[in-house]
């Protein structure tokens, strides 16, 4: 549900949307999605002093309220 909300907004702000990939990862009560994109799109999603990603977060954090559940993200090189 969360992997595919942050696949759907990563895959429309780079330019190549086939090398994007999503991991989920259970810790503890957490999931951990860990998003891994093209070496030259990092600024794209990461964005002018982090206001991309830090908007990704706060999306997915204001939709795993609703549940009642922990979800973080994460970008990987």
């Amino acid at each position: 549900m969360y992997k595919e909300l942050v696949e759907y907004i990563v895959k429309s702000l780079v330019a190549f949307p086939d090398k994007v990939e999503v991991q989920v990862e259970q810790k503890g009560d957490r999931q951990v999605l860990k998003i891994k994109v093209e070496q030259t799109d990092m600024g794209r999603i990461i964005g002018k002093e982090g206001r991309i990603i830090r908007s990704i977060r706060e999306i997915i954090h204001a939709y795993s309220s609703k549940a009642n559940e922990k979800v973080s993200v994460d970008v990987v090189d």
